[in-house]
């Protein structure tokens, strides 16, 4: 892992696209600004852990879906 300093209104730049901004620190939060392409997907930490937890647990329900079909077929 990286980790850097910066102040307000300062950046840093991924890859030569992505932008990620300090746009303002009040005590311990601080407000981020991405510009990044259109075809990359930002998400906080919390909202992508609950997507791969959908993701895994869909699959698991198409296995299961898939075992029936295949026990009809036989």
């Amino acid at each position: 892992m990286l980790a850097l300093t910066r102040k307000k209104d300062e950046a840093i730049i991924i890859d030569g696209n992505i932008e990620i901004k300090i746009l303002d620190v009040q005590g311990d939060k601080v407000k981020l600004g991405i510009s990044a392409p259109k075809e990359i997907n930002i998400y906080r930490e919390e909202v992508y852990a609950k997507i791969k937890s959908s993701n895994k647990d869909a699959s698991k329900k198409n296995q299961t879906t898939l075992d029936i079909l295949k026990s009809l077929i036989k």
